[in-house]
């Protein structure tokens, strides 16, 4: 498979390699296509892996992973083209983080909206799916914790995109979890708060989400 992803930093360059680990094709996009790091992260990860644009990734991926920061999905998402997501399943790993004052950090989207939400109205034609945002990029392939597979929460629209994320979730070690519609982003991103002030609490960032059933 195919896979374009849009930002080259932690986040964008992890999931590209772990993409690239399981014999996927990935290109990583930034604003520029000569984009230092990803040309170097190209050239680590070859021969699978190649750099280009936000718009030569979008136009390269079967599937797309948005891995960029929140603040900026909207304008990477002009520059990727929506036409060119059109049908595709786009992969949200973004949170709308901002800074509070005191130096903790907030959502800057929150109530009834959300950053997934926002992504799926930038890209109306594309199947949105919220993961991987409420985990540290360290975890985020083959994340190994006492107890077996953490939990991996999801959301979106489309029925389908939901099943076809869900595999990948579980080629990437986790359990996924499926929680609803893309409204749902609402929640897994206050998640990603908890997640963050725990480590923020803790001065460690080796933890993830596990539900307990019976």
């Amino acid at each position: 498979m195919k896979v374009g992803i849009f930002g080259t930093g932690d986040v964008g360059r992890a999931l590209g390699r772990a993409f690239v680990t399981l014999g996927h094709e990935v290109k990583l996009g930034g604003r520029e296509a000569n984009n230092a790091k990803a040309v170097t992260w190209a050239k680590d990860n070859a021969p699978n892996a190649s750099a280009g644009t936000f718009a030569e990734a979008a136009e390269f991926g079967e599937i797309a992973v948005l891995a960029t920061l929140g603040s900026a999905n909207e304008a990477v998402l002009r520059a990727a083209g929506p036409e060119r997501l059109a049908g595709k399943i786009v992969i949200d790993a973004t949170n709308p983080l901002s800074h509070q004052p005191g130096g903790l950090p907030g959502l800057s989207v929150s109530g009834n909206d959300s950053g997934g939400e926002q992504v799926q109205r930038a890209v109306p034609q594309a199947h949105v799916i919220k993961a991987f945002n409420i985990v540290g990029n360290a975890h985020m392939f083959r994340p190994d914790f006492p107890g077996g597979p953490p939990d991996m929460f999801f959301c979106g629209n489309d029925e389908g995109a939901k099943r076809r994320v869900a595999s990948l979730l579980g080629d990437f070690g986790w359990n996924p979890v499926d929680v609803g519609g893309i409204e749902s982003a609402r929640y897994l991103e206050a998640m990603c708060m908890v997640w963050v002030l725990y480590g923020i609490k803790t001065g460690g960032w080796s933890h993830a989400f596990k539900m307990l059933r019976k």
